[in-house]
């Protein structure tokens, strides 16, 4: 099955890359069956990315959510699922062009971690791994959709009134809307992140919560998006405040997965 799965892999990696070339050669020729072709692709991909998932999960016996390899794949998923929704959704199709790139991206560094299966120790050997990496996979998710709607939003006042990206890119008060929804959404599973984790770590090591460099990067993420639901409900603040909230938030979200797994190793290192 894990055979079955590298190549299923490979697969989705060339049918991301190609949803990628389709949406930019969109944008070029500004017609709209490349986007067509585009949104096809991804579907499949993510299809297929569903199966490399189930087959890896059959292989290693387990839920595949427990190292860098697994995360990273599972995160990717994640993306290509939520940016899927809010294009069929909001008939938003050039918010692909912009999440294209980086669902490739982290596929991308998914592809460069080994994929070796090793056994879980321990403190994984529970049922609330589930409840906590997959709800992480989804906060991550709606919150990379944020970040390229964000970009977009800020890009979006520099675009000529009348053209191409005029009449394909929604107001900048409903980019601001749908990006508020994909935070909001993204808040709520990293909120179920937090206190499952927290549950299951009282469980294995005896408390809820240790400062891990890990759990404290998870926490620093939530209060900046906490700020900006709090200044968008209570004061009223949107528009380009919020979409620069949302790109910081997601640089924490990319340093807290990433960054710090590779500077501030912690009881989080496996994953």
């Amino acid at each position: 099955m894990l055979q079955v799965e590298n190549i299923l892999l490979t697969i989705v990696m060339v049918l991301y890359f190609a949803a990628m070339i389709m949406n930019f050669i969109f944008v070029a020729a500004k017609k709209e069956l490349f986007s067509t072709i585009a949104l096809a692709l991804q579907g499949i991909g993510l299809l297929l990315h569903t199966a490399a998932l189930i087959c890896r999960g059959i292989g290693a016996g387990r839920f595949p959510l427990t190292n860098q390899y697994e995360f990273a794949t599972s995160f990717a998923w994640a993306l290509c699922l939520v940016s899927l929704i809010f294009i069929l959704k909001y008939k938003f199709r050039v918010l692909g062009v912009f999440a294209a790139p980086l669902i490739f991206l982290i596929i991308g560094y998914a592809a460069m971690q080994s994929r070796e299966v090793k056994e879980l120790m321990p403190a994984l050997r529970s049922n609330w791994l589930v409840f906590h990496v997959s709800t992480a996979i989804i906060a991550y998710g709606g919150f990379g959709v944020a970040f390229v709607l964000s970009l977009i939003y800020l890009m979006r006042g520099k675009m000529r009134e009348g053209g191409f990206w005029d009449a394909h890119i929604p107001a900048r008060e409903k980019l601001d809307l749908i990006s508020y929804r994909s935070v909001s959404l993204g808040m709520l599973f990293l909120t179920f992140t937090i206190v499952t984790g927290a549950i299951w770590a009282e469980r294995a090591w005896g408390s809820y919560w240790s400062w891990d460099p890990k759990e404290t990067w998870s926490l620093v993420t939530w209060i900046i998006y906490a700020i900006y639901l709090h200044l968008r409900l209570r004061r009223g603040v949107n528009g380009k405040s919020a979409a620069i909230f949302a790109v910081i938030g997601f640089v924490c979200v990319i340093f807290t997965y990433i960054g710090v797994n590779t500077l501030l190793p912690g009881m989080h290192s496996y994953g």
